[in-house]
């Protein structure tokens, strides 16, 4: 009989319902035991999927005996802790985005990971798009050469409520650091250095707190390549995610999933389906792929996929590109790093 993973979801908002929903219905070599969230009108949902123990308290989760994973799906500032009180238990995890917002406490999850010898994987699903992926698989097979330009667009079909962005960590460490981990995934290089430029033109409001909702980022990697990433947090046609690497012996492209590929030309021009709505519509197969990555490192005892250098390295960029847009220059990396060890 093939081993299960016993898994504990935390959090069951819009993030957790999809990883618990895939973990039941797509994951055959998974079981989950327990499920926690502070709201018990979401408690519902898993129990309609037969989680029958569901609880709203997460460190019940965590040491549950049957336990052996913990799926980590709650805000932000409880990632790190409940990271660190897994790991101590010996469960492996597997934590939403980012780890954290500052390189101390993502250092000390790190640390906590390694000293127990658990593995830690970050929720980065972009990796796992099929599109994404097989740009990084050229890259990999030298296939574009030595890489020397990136450009990645990533844009919302509509911001947030202007409530949750007052606390979301800013633009940056909310939206973009997606982007910056695609960005060290697809060239294969760490960033050396990032320049901002933005401004808030959707919500001017949101400038009282230190936040912006259109930006324009530039990286300078360690292997000498350039990286432009154009970030809105509204895009009127839907969510558009397209991303291209240009090299010395030539160039890749992902373009934006549609419904459909038909285009219908008439007397007007030519028309076809706009971008998938958001991301749960065009990284549902992603999500599926990333934590079935995740259960398959821990099953097989292989190396985490994203592990906490990743979510390090993330951050650290987007607490360069605040730092670059506040002060209007050039930031290196190095600069963030250093300043944590000093």
């Amino acid at each position: 009989m093939t081993k299960k993973l016993k898994t504990g979801v935390i959090g069951l908002g819009r993030i957790g319902q999809i990883h618990l929903s895939n973990l039941v219905h797509h994951m055959p070599d998974a079981e989950v035991i327990i499920a926690s969230d502070v709201s018990e009108e979401s408690h519902a949902f898993a129990y309609n999927l037969g989680v029958k123990n569901v609880t709203t308290d997460a460190y019940e989760v965590i040491n549950h005996p049957e336990v052996e994973a913990i799926i980590i799906c709650s805000p932000t500032p409880f990632h790190v802790p409940y990271t660190v009180a897994a790991a101590q238990q010996k469960k492996h995890v597997f934590c939403e985005k980012p780890l954290d917002v500052t390189i101390e406490a993502i250092l000390a999850a790190e640390k906590a990971v390694a000293d127990n010898g658990v593995k830690l994987m970050l929720g980065f699903n972009r990796r796992f798009d099929a599109n994404f992926s097989n740009v990084r698989s050229l890259v990999e097979k030298d296939k574009i050469g030595d890489p020397h330009i990136l450009r990645i667009t990533s844009r919302d079909p509509a911001p947030p409520p202007v409530e949750y962005l007052k606390i979301s960590g800013g633009i940056f460490l909310d939206m973009s650091i997606h982007d910056f981990d695609m960005a060290r995934y697809i060239v294969g290089s760490e960033v050396k250095e990032v320049f901002v430029k933005g401004d808030a033109l959707i919500h001017p409001e949101i400038k009282e707190f230190g936040d912006i909702d259109t930006a324009v980022i530039v990286l300078t990697f360690e292997n000498g390549a350039i990286g432009v990433i154009d970030n809105s947090r509204k895009a009127v046609y839907g969510y558009d995610q397209r991303l291209e690497i240009f090299g010395s012996k030539g160039m890749a492209k992902a373009e934006n999933n549609t419904t459909d590929s038909l285009i219908h030309f008439d007397s007007n021009g030519g028309h076809s389906a706009l971008p998938l709505h958001f991301f749960l519509e065009r990284y549902e197969t992603a999500y599926r792929v990333c934590l079935k990555s995740f259960i398959d490192c821990v099953l097989h005892d292989h190396p985490s996929p994203v592990d906490a250098h990743d979510g390090l390295m993330a951050t650290a960029i987007g607490i360069a590109a605040m730092k670059s847009l506040t002060e209007g220059r050039v930031v290196q990396i190095n600069e963030i790093l250093e300043l944590t060890h000093a």
